[in-house]
């Protein structure tokens, strides 16, 4: 397994350490609820190096990053990020991802485990495109993410910058323990917080990550893993490449249509989107919370898990969890789309046993 700049921390934390697409990555120190809620009320430390890091530059750089992603590139500017993804030519979904404006050329963060493929597809695009070079910089960024209601007060100690001024989805260039970095306001728990993003092969990242939690003894905040990161995210109904969508799946159907930009000139999929825009999805992803709350403990529905209806399977759960902050089973899955509206009724089979479930629209919490 490779090692992030973090890996002794986390070992001296006493973190458990597990296999996380060819990453050693902590899933949890103190435990999932327990590193769950201190992100909800004050801030957790999370490491994310394993995410993808891809350069792309060039006199055609805009373009091509217009054409390989769904939402409108041309509509970010320098010092913003963009949330989006890039689908094959049939619309199905390769990877959601991250483009930042760095000036003479973008970043794109893309997920762990399809970092290979999403390099190969853009290099192959590239190549064809012309006027760009792509360059993979991933094994020497370093990603710090600190998330919760309190990670700007531990975080304005440590740096000159102005992180008030910072709004959602824009950054700024700094430092933060003596170490240069790119100061980030996008998020994945639906709370307040940073990444930082740093040449590892520069700094010092012990110390960084030391620095940080010092910084932030008085709000005692703490590292977090994996765990929390997937119960944070899924309470907010934020999607999970893997889980809530793959390349079986297009954007519409996933929820994404709000990100897929059919006014713009063309991009990748973009005749197959089309298509399926004209004629209606046949499924949808929402969310379901359980009826008999007595039961949530008890049947917490799980990846693949059945969903029926008058003991027709109409879909199936792609995410699901014990919520940490409501207390109850939630899920996320597709079903088809006459079953999806608010409200509606359905059965998750849990491990065999069947349980009624309310169809609920994501966030399941409202922050």
């Amino acid at each position: 397994m490779k090692r992030t700049p973090f890996y002794d921390n986390h070992v001296a934390a006493g973190a458990k350490i597990v296999d996380f697409n060819g990453y050693a990555m902590p899933v949890h120190y103190t435990g999932i609820i327990d590193e769950h809620k201190r992100v909800r009320t004050t801030a957790g430390v999370f490491d994310v190096s394993h995410m993808g890091e891809i350069e792309v530059s060039g006199e055609k750089a805009t373009e091509f990053v217009q054409y390989v992603t769904l939402n409108d590139a041309a509509k970010i500017q320098e010092g913003r990020a963009q949330y989006t993804a890039m689908t094959y030519e049939n619309g199905g979904l390769i990877d959601d991802l991250l483009v930042y404006h760095l000036g003479e050329r973008y970043m794109l963060v893309v997920n762990a485990g399809n970092k290979e493929k999403n390099l190969a597809w853009i290099q192959n695009q590239a190549a064809s495109f012309g006027g760009v070079t792509v360059n993979d910089i991933s094994d020497q960024t370093a990603l710090i993410a600190i998330q919760g209601p309190k990670s700007r007060d531990v975080l304005q100690r440590l740096t000159d910058v102005n992180l008030s001024d910072i709004k959602f989805y824009h950054f700024r260039n700094g430092k933060i323990a003596d170490t240069e970095m790119i100061i980030s306001r996008t998020g994945y728990t639906g709370e307040l917080g940073f990444e930082l993003y740093y040449d590892a092969s520069a700094a010092d990242n012990s110390a960084v990550w030391n620095t940080i939690l010092e910084a932030g003894k008085p709000e005692d905040i703490a590292p977090a893993g994996l765990g929390a990161r997937d119960t944070l995210r899924l309470e907010m109904g934020m999607l999970l490449y893997g889980n809530d969508m793959d390349e079986t799946t297009n954007p519409l159907e996933a929820g994404l249509g709000w990100i897929t930009k059919f006014d713009k000139d063309d991009f990748i999929g973009k005749e197959a989107l089309l298509k399926i825009k004209e004629t209606g999805v046949k499924r949808k992803l929402t969310g379901f919370k359980i009826i008999d709350e007595n039961m949530a403990r008890r049947a917490i529905p799980r990846h693949g898990f059945p969903i029926t209806l008058n003991g027709k399977e109409v879909g199936h759960v792609t995410s699901g969890t014990l919520s940490p902050t409501l207390q109850t089973s939630i899920a996320m899955g597709y079903v088809d789309r006459e079953h999806s509206d608010e409200g509606n009724e359905v059965v998750i089979s849990v491990r065999g046993k069947d349980v009624a479930f309310k169809v609920t629209k994501p966030p399941f919490i409202r922050r």
